[in-house]
C-alpha cells in the first residue's frame, strides 16, 4: 500500500488541491458542495497518492464543541475518501490512522459526521455515536439540530464525555455538522 502523506493545506499545492476536489466530487456523486470542500480546509490533509495520482484524501480542521459547560478544541474530520476502484484494500483505514494521529495530538475531542454506510467503519475505528441532543451556535442564537444526531461520531480523548449530554457546534456556512 501507499505511503499516507500528511500536510497543512497552507502547503498544498493549486494542483494538489484541484486534485483532491475532484477526488471527492466524483467519491460523493457529485453532492459535494463549495462549502462542503471549504470545511475541508485549512487544516491538515492526509492524501494517498498512486503514482501522480491521488487516490485517498481526508482532513482534520479545528472546531469548537460545547459539551457540559466547557469549549472544547476539537479535531473535526472532513473529506474522507478513496477513489472508488481503491477501495476495500485498507486505504481509508490509513487515511483515518493519519487523521487520528493529528487529533490526538492537538485536540481536547475528536469528531465528524458520518454518513450512514460509514457508520460501522468508524465505529470499528473507536469512534463512538454521539447519543444525545446536538446543537449549533448560530448568528441567531443556539439552534437545535435533530437530523443529525444519528451522525455524529466523537473520538473521545483526556476529557471525560457524557454521550447522552448535548454537544453544540460552531457556526459555519453549509452543513453544520
Amino acid at each position: 500500500m501507499s505511503e499516507v502523506q500528511v500536510v497543512h493545506t497552507a502547503e498544498l499545492p493549486t494542483t494538489t488541491l484541484e486534485a483532491a476536489r475532484a477526488l471527492l466530487d466524483e467519491a460523493f456523486d457529485g453532492d459535494f458542495s463549495d462549502e462542503d470542500w471549504d470545511h475541508s480546509l485549512g487544516g491538515m490533509h492526509a492524501l494517498i497518492w498512486e503514482g501522480a495520482e491521488l487516490i485517498g484524501h481526508a482532513s482534520s480542521i479545528q472546531r469548537r464543541m460545547i459539551h457540559n459547560g466547557r469549549a472544547l478544541r476539537t479535531g473535526y474530520v472532513e473529506g474522507v475518501a478513496v477513489r472508488a476502484d481503491r477501495r476495500g484494500r485498507g486505504h481509508g483505514a490509513a487515511l483515518m490512522g493519519a487523521v487520528e494521529r493529528v487529533v490526538q495530538g492537538a485536540y481536547d475531542l475528536g469528531a465528524l459526521s458520518a454518513a450512514e454506510a460509514a457508520a460501522a467503519f468508524y465505529a470499528a475505528r473507536g469512534w463512538q455515536s454521539w447519543q444525545g441532543p446536538s446543537f449549533a451556535l448560530t448568528p441567531a442564537g443556539v439552534l437545535r439540530t435533530a437530523e443529525e444526531d444519528d451522525s455524529i461520531f466523537v473520538l473521545p480523548l483526556a476529557i471525560p464525555l457524557d454521550l447522552s449530554g448535548e454537544l453544540t457546534c460552531d457556526w459555519r456556512d453549509g452543513d453544520l455538522w
